[in-house]
């Protein structure tokens, strides 16, 4: 994959530049927010890791400028940031950016945003496909409905299931954790679970409207007002 990535120190850039071609993709290595702008307009990347305190344009602007260019959200921005503090990360999360990762950058740290962030982009690109597949099929309506239900009830709980087992995976969480951990798994298995029992044990199926005057299976328990 084409990966932007951007940061005005050079040893920064060539740092995430490997780290990157040591898991098989292809960074553009950009200095700072304005060129890393021009860059993203011209490729369109799927991942963007992006310094906040940059010149020309900070990481906090170059994102709230992808937004508003990508309203479907289809690249995924990484933001890199030596600030810690709660209201920082909130502003990082506010201006658009999916993930943060703090400085100094380690290794392992690294990897496992990165492969979070791997596993995110192919969902999206799944979902999408599926999506486009179903509008290009023009499937009949009951199944159209049911899957735009299904992936609106699993999408969360899936991508929080996604991130626990990758920062499992590469020994983030402490021996102590891990019946933390494991309880974040069951309760997102739950909730999984209990949205194939309400599927299963529908008797009176209704849709409901989704968005951009698209129709879904409702799913949601309750029962309609009479």
């Amino acid at each position: 994959m084409h990966v932007l990535a951007a940061d005005d120190d050079a040893m920064m850039r060539l740092l995430v530049g490997a780290l990157l071609e040591q898991a098989g993709h292809q960074p553009e290595l950009v200095p700072d927010g304005e060129a890393a702008w021009e860059a993203w307009e011209r490729g369109r990347h799927r991942l963007v890791i992006l310094d906040w305190q940059m010149p020309r344009l900070d990481g906090l602007e170059l994102c709230r400028r992808i937004r508003a260019a990508d309203p479907d959200r289809e690249t995924f921005l990484l933001m890199v940031t030596s600030r810690d503090s709660t209201d920082d990360l909130v502003r990082v999360l506010d201006a658009g950016a999916d993930d943060y990762i703090s400085k100094p950058l380690r290794h392992t740290v690294f990897q496992t945003r990165l492969r979070i962030a791997e596993r995110r982009i192919a969902l999206e690109e799944a979902r999408r496909a599926a999506e486009q597949a179903l509008k290009d099929a023009k499937y009949l309506a009951g199944i159209g409905e049911t899957a735009i239900a299904l992936q609106h009830e699993i999408n969360n709980p899936l991508a929080a299931l996604i991130s626990t087992v990758a920062m499992f995976e590469q020994g983030l969480y402490k021996p102590s954790e891990t019946g933390e951990v494991l309880q974040v798994v069951a309760e997102q298995a739950n909730r999984i679970a209990a949205v194939m029992r309400r599927l299963r044990d529908l008797t009176n199926p209704r849709s409901v409207v989704y968005a951009k005057g698209a129709r879904m299976l409702d799913l949601s328990g309750e029962e309609p007002p009479p």
